[in-house]
């Protein structure tokens, strides 16, 4: 099959290559997926898993990506919830083999169905981006109707689907990001916008959760804006400051049925959008992901048969 592989860390994208690879097997509890559409987030090539394997062994040439949408081809020993044939999204494992190939073998246990009318591009944009959103405001966040979320990087891939999902949860949404993010974000739904590049984060007041992607000084600051009680969830790395009198969470995003289920629905119904900025080919991808300008949404690579 063709697949994406690395060999070199200290690349980066730019040590991305086409090449063939082996077709993997199913093990126990898997599923063999055609793949039809693959996302990507470049800051998986500096994750350990990408790497190594669960014992810690190198595991390279590796096919990095971890969100899929495809069709089931294959079960192996003992597998059950899922059948062949059926189209289906969801997370691969972080240390095994990835997404962007034309097959993938997954623990069925972290895929979801995927309903007939929505694409496999869309569906492949939802796993990480949306199960991150999910758990960060309502597993760890805690949040609640009629509180104020405070959202850095409101019109990225994370960022979107915590604003939307925010907001139809019923909070005041306040987004952060560059200038020419501001209309984005203020679409997605956030009420306020923060040009961290050109106003004072601080101007926002005090917050009932924090969702934080960026880290460092921001993450930092962010933590004094935190009300008594309230909560910084980050995905940034363990929090370097805490609030005063509240919680701090940082966390790795998990694999779950019922929660892609739920956001798929919401999807369907016209209740979140996803962003996905453009769609490549397998043999493209490698070039998709070394833009030569920013880059605004989600890269999605269909796999053509």
């Amino acid at each position: 099959m063709k697949a994406i592989v690395v060999t070199d860390q200290a690349a980066g994208t730019s040590g991305m290559r086409l090449a063939e690879r082996p077709v993997p097997d199913a093990a126990g509890g898997d599923v063999l997926v055609r793949v039809h559409a693959s996302g990507f987030t470049p800051g998986e090539l500096t994750w350990p898993g990408t790497w190594t394997d669960r014992l810690g062994r190198d595991r390279t040439p590796s096919i990095p990506g971890h969100e899929v949408a495809g069709i089931v081809t294959a079960l192996g020993y003992g597998t059950r919830g899922l059948s062949i044939g059926q189209r289906v999204f969801g997370l691969a494992d972080w240390t095994r083999d990835g997404t962007l190939a034309e097959y993938v073998a997954v623990e069925a246990r972290n895929l979801a169905p995927l309903p007939g009318d929505i694409e496999f591009t869309q569906a492949a944009s939802l796993p990480i981006s949306g199960l991150t959103a999910w758990q960060g405001l309502f597993v760890h966040g805690r949040l609640q109707t009629g509180q104020t979320v405070l959202v850095h990087g409101a019109a990225g891939g994370v960022g979107a689907m915590v604003t939307q999902l925010a907001r139809e949860a019923g909070a005041y949404v306040i987004g952060t990001g560059r200038a020419d993010d501001r209309q984005p974000a203020q679409e997605f739904g956030a009420t306020e916008f923060i040009d961290l590049d050109g106003e004072t984060l601080e101007d926002v007041g005090t917050v009932d959760l924090v969702f934080d992607v960026i880290g460092g000084d921001i993450g930092r600051r962010s933590a004094a804006l935190v009300r008594a009680g309230g909560i910084l969830v980050t995905i940034a790395g363990p929090a370097e400051a805490r609030p005063v009198d509240g919680l701090a969470i940082d966390f790795v995003v998990e694999a779950d049925r019922t929660q892609l289920g739920e956001i798929v629905q919401r999807v369907r119904e016209g209740r979140l959008r996803t962003n996905i900025g453009r769609t490549v080919d397998l043999h493209e991808a490698v070039a998709a992901f070394n833009p030569s300008a920013r880059a605004r949404g989600k890269t999605i690579v269909r796999v053509p048969a």
